[in-house]
């Protein structure tokens, strides 16, 4: 028996939750990401999870998915920022090149913004991780990029992935959550519901 609906087509929050023996279904719609400019940093992702799991909300209550209508729905959105300015995903490899060469040395935050739909009720957060970075060489960014191709994430880097192993100092806060899912406080907030 499925628990609740993830609206998500990240492969690692899908991996983090299948790790916390949860289960859930996928079913992910595509959103407007963008957000107003008026929003404080720590709610944008929390904003633009609102959307995801809003229109999977409205999705689900067609008839041809009646049979999720009731189940909850867990959307998040991870966001990284750097000197209170968001970075989000890159759109081609100078951009993800420009963007590493900002992080490194540097302090930034992760922030994920949950929320958890069940009928009218809403559970919202956002859960923000300080990381710092090695100084990192030009070729370093280059080879990263070429090899993992980071278009698909936030700050153009996976924690889990080379650059996270070698190339991060100092991690604050919940290393899940730099991944994409603060899965403790996930795991919490949906036996809440």
């Amino acid at each position: 028996m499925k628990e609740f609906i993830l609206a998500s087509q990240s492969p690692r929050r899908k991996q983090l939750l299948e790790w916390a023996e949860m289960e859930f279904e996928i079913i992910v719609q595509s959103t407007d990401e963008s957000f107003p400019e008026t929003l404080a940093i720590d709610q944008v992702p929390i904003h633009i999870a609102r959307q995801k799991a809003l229109a999977v909300k409205k999705h689900v209550q067609t008839a041809f998915h009646q049979q999720y209508a009731t189940m909850p729905i867990l959307a998040a959105d991870t966001i990284v920022v750097l000197e209170g300015r968001v970075i989000g995903k890159p759109v081609d490899k100078e951009d993800a090149v420009q963007i590493l060469q900002s992080l490194s040395g540097q302090w930034h935050q992760v922030i994920t913004g949950v929320v958890l739909l069940n009928g009218d009720q809403e559970i919202a957060f956002s859960d923000i991780t300080d990381v710092k970075f090695h100084p990192l060489t030009h070729e370093q960014i280059v080879n990263y990029v070429d090899k993992y191709q980071p278009y698909d994430k936030a700050g153009a880097y996976a924690i889990q992935e080379w650059i996270g192993v070698v190339g991060i100092e100092t991690i604050k806060g919940d290393f899940y959550n730099v991944m994409g899912l603060p899965v403790s406080r996930v795991v919490k907030a949906l036996g809440q519901l």
